[in-house]
């Protein structure tokens, strides 16, 4: 991701150790989700900090990254490093050394005094930064329902339907739930919890009706039919 450093830092001013803030540019989604959103805040320090120092060399500025803060404010660890060297003149400078101090030596520790330039990183620069390593998240810390186990998913199913073992004195006869031809008795029927009409018929005999609210679990219906009049 690109990160935007939020504030000035020069070699002269900063220390080793000080606190660097940045913001995320280029937000974060996990299926589709913000994690690490446009602007969130991002956290690094300075490992190096050299003011110039005489004989044209420059001064030195080290910063690393350590952290973006997430959503959900936890924090999630990054990795990036940006090196800065301060301008000099400290190859032309040695080089006016060596031919000054053939023509006139005292004029050569003028030399030693100049100095090479701070590094300075304007606000606005933008870095590139990492994920440093997997981090599980829990998206119900981020407005997303959890998404149920296994286990969950197979329960609320049993829930949802009900098991009939429908059976008939004398078996063999045809069997209706709601409507639909199920089989012969004895059978088990898988149906949906609620209710449900049961017709059972055999020829010869009066036709069984009920109606039953089965609610997951295994109903027992057992069919006494009688003889139909002539």
């Amino acid at each position: 991701m690109r990160l935007r450093l939020k504030q000035n830092l020069s070699s002269a001013e900063v220390k080793t150790g000080d606190e660097v803030a940045f913001e995320v540019i280029d937000e974060v989604d996990v299926d589709g989700v913000a994690v690490l959103p446009h602007g969130a805040t991002a956290v690094g320090s300075v490992t190096l900090a050299e003011s110039k120092k005489s004989m044209g060399r420059g001064g030195k500025l080290d910063i690393t990254i350590s952290f973006a803060r997430l959503k959900d404010n936890e924090q999630v660890a990054l990795r990036a490093v940006k090196e800065s060297k301060g301008g000099g003149h400290t190859g032309a400078m040695t080089g006016g050394m060596v031919a000054t101090s053939l023509i006139i030596w005292p004029a050569a520790p003028f030399f030693l005094f100049i100095k090479g330039k701070d590094v300075t990183i304007p606000q606005g620069t933008q870095i590139t930064a990492f994920i440093d390593g997997d981090m599980p998240l829990d998206m119900s810390r981020f407005g997303v329902a959890p998404q149920p186990t296994a286990a969950q998913v197979a329960a609320t199913a049993a829930a949802s339907q009900a098991t009939l073992l429908i059976e008939s004195n004398p078996p063999g006869a045809d069997i209706q739930v709601d409507g639909a031809f199920m089989g012969s008795t004895p059978s088990t029927v898988t149906v949906t919890a609620g209710n449900h009409s049961i017709t059972v018929k055999k020829k010869g005999y009066d036709e069984w009706n009920r109606v039953l609210n089965a609610q997951g679990a295994t109903v027992h219906v057992n069919a006494e039919l009688e003889k139909a009049r002539r």
